[in-house]
């Protein structure tokens, strides 16, 4: 048993190491001397009245008393009795659960001892953001955590900020306010422990939790729950005592917990939020506010490759980082490639990417009869993305998406597509547009393009459609002169390079190369020395070490390396600097002492490398 004293100083050991990451979410390991706790996790109350259930791994309590199992217990001031002791009503355990005014002032601002390893925020107001940042503590507490919550937007103002002020190797514990509902959201948004004091309050107003929304044993007629106490309970729900709604709430609090962690480790945590949002106005506020005030924040701690498909089945996933980050991209970075003349618009498919969908393969076949198909760029419109360049259909999320298709575009759609397509071709000019699409699109997009040709009868894959693509294609590039296709793959390539690092640096990549392969197999060839690649299943390029050599020049995507012998992966503590451009899933190069030494795929961002001091921080693919 480790028994942690909070207002006092003992040596204890505490570490917090981070497994996996979705977004600002993070499983991760909390190491009380030789115990580990998975994160997130729940903190469950532990005294006399409400004694903690046997699956937790960690608890809260007043006093030093023996428990069974082997979770740590973490022993709160006196001050807090008066909130948990037995000679108080239940109903005085208020929803608030603040941290009280008395509590010793060393925690408010614990002095320079590594030994003080907690901190209540907020802290005084004459603290500046800078002493806050150097706080020593490890896990910081959220006072007053329900009230904020209650109001929106300074809520997740409050959080961002206090994630960005405190960085990435430290714990936030929000009390008071987790519960099924709630844990997913506030995971997302970069909690990391919460505890049992609602699950209490809930079980004292005869309350049952669950994901999609509590009920009142009062009202309820069947439970709706198969967890130990509900599958054992024989009378009527109105007749469950406080000890039952209370052990039923625990492990409710434990079963969404356990499906939180494992969607993290999935990468699908995002659509686990948008469903449980969906039960609470507040909520469906709170993901609203962080995803249009706080983009940011989403951006930088969110991956731009992932092996789960995103699943783009409400309004709120319009806004998702990723949609966002590749809109951006596409109208900042990315340029069409040069000899295109003619712009080709197509629908979308069912099937990602997009190539391997039967209604584009017979797209291609209309391109294959031409003599000179290097003049056409083939660009799909799509909901949620927008605007998808042919080039950029092997990306994520271009390339695993999917939506419910209706048939129907929404208001909000039509002007997501129409406002993206407006400025990407202010950006990229054609001399003529062709619309091959559904009449559903053309009647919202035709005011806002030069001269539209369209050629759709009834259904894109039509017969009768397809003949006029072919006709009107053959027509129209038979006016351009006849280029070369290796011309035409060497400018597809180095559209792709420049989505991915910035044009400047796609041009520095490129220069003087030559693209070989099949597409979506293709290499990047300088005289005899490859530098890169692309593959399905990545999407984007991939360098060798003479790659990364023409990418370190431009003094972006670097990650700098203390002096030692470099042997497999780049850790987090050997990291001396890195771009806070790099984002998980990046191609990076390492340098050690400006020497190119390494080349591969950041696993964590630019920032996060520098500040941890544990876990792997770039897959290195080739190294001398």
């Amino acid at each position: 048993m480790n028994l942690l004293y909070i207002g006092a100083i003992y040596a204890v050991t505490m570490q917090f190491r981070i497994h996996a990451r979705d977004g600002p979410a993070r499983n991760g390991e909390l190491l009380i001397d030789t115990h580990s706790i998975a994160t997130p996790s729940v903190l469950f109350i532990d005294t006399p009245r409400f004694p903690a259930p046997e699956f937790a791994t960690i608890k809260l309590s007043t006093t030093q008393t023996p428990h069974k199992g082997g979770a740590s217990t973490l022993i709160f001031p006196k001050a807090y009795e008066s909130l948990l002791s037995p000679s108080h009503s239940l109903h005085s355990l208020s929803g608030t659960l603040v941290y009280p005014k008395d509590i010793p002032a060393e925690l408010f601002f614990p002095p320079s001892s590594k030994e003080n390893l907690f901190c209540i925020f907020p802290l005084e107001k004459q603290q500046t953001k800078d002493a806050r940042s150097k706080q020593q503590s490890l896990i910081f507490v959220v006072a007053h955590a329900y009230q904020l919550f209650e109001q929106g937007l300074p809520f997740t103002s409050f959080l961002t900020e206090l994630r960005q002020t405190i960085g990435y190797g430290k714990l936030i514990y929000l009390p008071a306010v987790g519960n099924p509902q709630t844990m997913a959201f506030l995971t997302y948004a970069g909690v990391d422990l919460f505890d049992s004091t609602s699950a209490i309050i809930a079980a004292s107003n005869r309350i049952l939790f669950h994901p999609t929304g509590n009920f009142s044993t009062t009202t309820v007629h069947e439970l709706p729950c198969t967890c130990p106490v509900c599958s054992n309970y024989e009378g009527k729900p109105s007749d469950m005592g406080f000890d039952d709604i209370l052990q039923h709430n625990y492990y409710a609090l434990f079963q969404e917990l356990r499906l939180i962690r494992h969607a993290i480790s999935q990468g699908s945590l995002r659509q686990l939020v948008e469903t449980r949002v969906r039960t609470d106005p507040l909520l469906t506020t709170h993901l609203r506010f962080l995803d249009r005030q706080h983009y940011e924040y989403l951006e930088e701690r969110t991956a731009i490759r992932s092996s789960t498909p995103l699943l783009a089945t409400t309004k709120d996933a319009l806004q998702r980082p990723e949609i966002r980050r590749f809109q951006d991209r596409l109208l900042k970075r990315y340029r069409k490639p040069h000899s295109t003349r003619i712009l080709l618009l197509l629908p979308c498919s069912a099937r990602k990417p997009y190539f391997r969908s039967q209604s584009h393969r017979l797209f291609k076949q209309c391109l294959y009869q031409l003599k000179n198909p290097g003049m056409v760029h083939e660009v799909i419109l799509t909901s949620p993305l927008g605007v998808v360049p042919r080039e950029l259909e092997l990306v994520y999320p271009a390339c695993c998406y999917d939506i419910p298709v209706t048939g129907v575009w929404d208001q909000d759609e039509q002007q997501m597509i129409r406002t993206l397509l407006s400025s990407y071709l202010q950006h990229n000019s054609y001399d003529h547009v062709i619309m091959h699409l559904p009449f559903s699109m053309q009647s919202f997009l035709r005011d806002i393009l030069k001269e539209p040709v369209s050629t759709c009868e009834e259904r894109p894959t039509a017969i009768e459609s397809l003949q006029n693509l072919t006709d009107v294609l053959k027509k129209l590039t038979d006016t351009y002169d006849q280029g070369p296709p290796s011309d035409r793959r060497y400018e597809n390539m180095k559209a792709l390079a420049g989505y991915q690092f910035g044009t400047s640096i796609a041009e520095q990549l490129f220069k003087g190369c030559r693209v070989t392969g099949r597409y979506p197999h293709q290499k990047i060839i300088h005289g005899k020395t490859q530098l890169g690649m692309q593959t399905e299943q990545r999407g984007y390029l991939s360098l060798t070490m003479e790659g990364g050599a023409r990418l370190a020049q431009s003094h972006h995507y670097t990650v700098d390396i203390d002096d030692f012998e470099l042997q497999g992966s780049v850790f987090a503590p050997g990291v001396l600097k890195a771009d806070p451009e790099i984002r998980s899933g990046d191609e990076v190069a390492v340098l050690q002492k400006k020497t190119l030494r390494a080349v591969g795929v950041a696993q964590m961002n630019g920032r996060e490398m520098v500040e941890l001091d544990y876990g792997e921080a770039v897959k290195v693919r080739h190294s001398h």
